[in-house]
């Protein structure tokens, strides 16, 4: 058998030759405890047992190992734990060959019991060193051609990560761990310090880090703070840890969204299953970034029929894949069509309904204003008056900040649907609306327009140095979304919170920083109808509901009465619609850059 067949052998090859192996150092052990025992002199009378013990021991210990599946380990994957399956089975081996001794005394007369625990001791030596030398090599010359990698944290998906790298599954050799926690500075984790976090920026110089994993939780503004010191400290390469259920670690790059994602404190899964568990709920523009996570959501937190409206074909079929068929209706429709949306009412008496179909890109709704006041206003208004009719319980209508003082038409429809929603009678139906910003990765918004930006190798485009915009991850928003659903009774507009604006330009930079790519930052201009600053508050006094991640506006209603003959003259309009907009929001100041 070559060397190369030693270090990679197949699995029959593995087995033969380690039972090969076994035999010898067991034969071997078994002369040795003898030679011992006696100082090397073997007195003549002794040899008829060794003879005994070499046939009767050897084949038992071989059986019991294969039986243990001992034969079958890799060697790069030997460690603690196959050892002590080793132990096991030489202990169990060993009494079995201890008790045909004493059954058969007078076969074994003259024995030295002495050499049981002699051999014992020798062949779990040899065995275990012989199956450890492999690892030993991988590990002496594997680390010379991986990155030097400190590990943030001590815990058991270290330990993994740590033995990963030292098997060579990963590219990555592990140098130094630091950790906060004071019980576990100075002490050693298999074999690698571990420093206090502190000194985080002196290691990295010292120790020539290349990169740092992440192996626990961290809050966002930690993160966003550990990745720009890392970046400062020169280390490009930051990664966290994902581990599977085989305990294998998997590494994925720090993304945009992991140092932006703000997880509300406040989150009341108990009160969004009250809500939804049992219930038909419709959700409209359901194949939407928005809808298909409210979709997804409604489907974990027990829905009893969810009705999927969405006019296109191909994101309805995707969210009725991605729900498994599970409880769901595809219907394919448009909010513009009232006669074809009493139909759907009508059969599936919906119990809640989550309004989430919308034109929402600020160009093309400056481009095309009458769709959007078609879609966005009046298919609400259709939404909202079928409701009433056919008795829903409650409707959600997702609203934004854009909505807020609205500077283009988008915002404009949207701060209309909330103003029909606390302006029309309602009667048992309990209308509400939640307005919240810009949700992290969602279809058309900067995020992904960056990423593919930054895969074609293109400068990033901002409009403005100083334009800011609100954050949040989708699955919260949706979240919170279903939660002030919960509480609502009817009027009210619920504003999320979502902490503090972040400048784009900060944002393109830290992208531009994950890629690791020379790339530029070009200022184009800002478009018509966009504003620098974003708002989710009207009015100043609005007031916090029980939960502080979600506050609840004081605006005033509209006269309905009024408002329809404004929606009317709006509705039979093909021109000049701009006045007409500000003549229901009064506060809209169309900005035409």
């Amino acid at each position: 058998m070559s060397i190369d067949n030693i270090f990679h052998p197949t699995n029959n090859q593995r087995t033969l030759f380690f039972i090969s192996l076994d035999i010898i150092i067991s034969f071997s052990t078994i002369l040795l405890s003898y030679l011992l025992r006696f100082s090397f002199d073997i007195p003549v009378e002794y040899m008829d047992g060794m003879i005994k013990m070499i046939i009767i021991l050897i084949p038992i210990k071989i059986t019991i190992m294969f039986v243990s599946k001992i034969y079958f380990i890799a060697w790069r994957f030997f460690g603690l734990e196959e050892y002590r399956r080793i132990v096991i089975a030489h202990f169990i081996s060993y009494l079995i060959f201890t008790g045909v001794v004493f059954l058969s005394l007078n076969i074994f007369i003259p024995f030295p019991r002495s050499i049981i625990f002699i051999d014992l001791s020798l062949s779990l030596f040899l065995i275990g060193f012989i199956r450890i030398s492999k690892r030993l090599y991988l590990e002496s010359s594997i680390s010379k051609f991986q990155k030097k990698m400190l590990i943030i944290g001590v815990n058991e998906t270290a330990t993994h990560l740590i033995k990963s790298a030292l098997r060579g599954d990963i590219a990555y050799h592990p140098v130094a761990l630091v950790s906060n926690r004071k019980d576990t500075i100075g002490t050693y984790l298999s074999n690698i310090k571990v420093y206090d976090q502190r000194e985080l920026t002196d290691l990295i110089k010292k120790l020539e880090i290349e990169s740092v994993v992440l192996t626990e939780k961290v809050e966002q503004k930690e993160l966003d703070y550990l990745f720009t010191i890392l970046n400062l400290a020169g280390v490009k390469d930051i990664k966290k840890t994902q581990m599977f259920e085989d305990d294998t670690p998997a590494l994925l790059d720090i993304s945009i969204e992991d140092l932006l994602a703000r997880k509300p404190k406040d989150l009341d899964r108990l009160s969004i299953a009250n809500f939804i568990i049992g219930k038909v709920v419709m959700i409209t523009g359901a194949g939407g970034s928005i809808g298909s996570e409210l979709s997804r959501q409604v489907k974990m937190f027990g829905a009893k029929q969810i009705i999927l409206l969405d006019n296109c074909e191909y994101n309805l079929y995707k969210i009725n894949e991605d729900l498994k068929h599970h409880n769901s209706i595809c219907v394919m429709q448009d909010v513009k069509n009232r006669e074809l949306l009493s139909q759907t009412f009508a059969q599936y008496q919906p119990d809640i309904l989550i309004h989430a179909a919308a034109y929402k890109h600020v160009p093309l709704c400056e481009e095309n204003i009458k769709e959007a006041i078609d879609n966005n206003v009046f298919g609400t208004q259709n939404i909202i008056d079928l409701s009433i009719a056919y008795g829903v319980k409650k409707v959600v209508l997702i609203s934004t900040d854009k909505a807020v003082r609205p500077t283009n038409v988008m915002g404009a429809t949207k701060r209309i649907c909330e103003i029909y929603a606390q302006a029309v009678p309602s009667y048992h139906t309990e209308i509400v609306a939640v307005r919240f910003g810009n949700v992290l990765g969602s279809s058309g918004s900067v995020i992904p327009k960056f990423t593919s930006q930054i895969e074609k190798g293109e400068n990033l485009t901002v409009t403005h140095p100083e334009i800011t915009r609100y954050f949040m991850m989708i699955p919260e928003a949706c979240q919170l979304v279903l939660q002030a659903g919960s509480i609502a009774k009817g009027g009210e507009i619920f504003i999320l919170d979502m902490g503090k604006p972040i400048k784009i330009i900060d944002l393109a930079k830290k992208m531009i920083e994950l890629s690791r790519r020379d790339i530029k930052i070009e200022i184009t201009g800002l478009r018509r109808g966009e504003k620098l600053y974003e708002e989710l508050l009207i009015n100043e006094a609005d007031l916090k509901t029980e939960y502080s991640s979600i506050l609840v506006s004081q605006d005033a209603p509209s006269d309905y009465e009024k408002l329809l003959v404004k929606l009317g003259k709006l509705a039979t309009a093909n021109e000049d619609f701009l006045p007409l907009l500000k003549d229901i929001v009064p506060e809209f100041n169309h900005q035409r850059n």
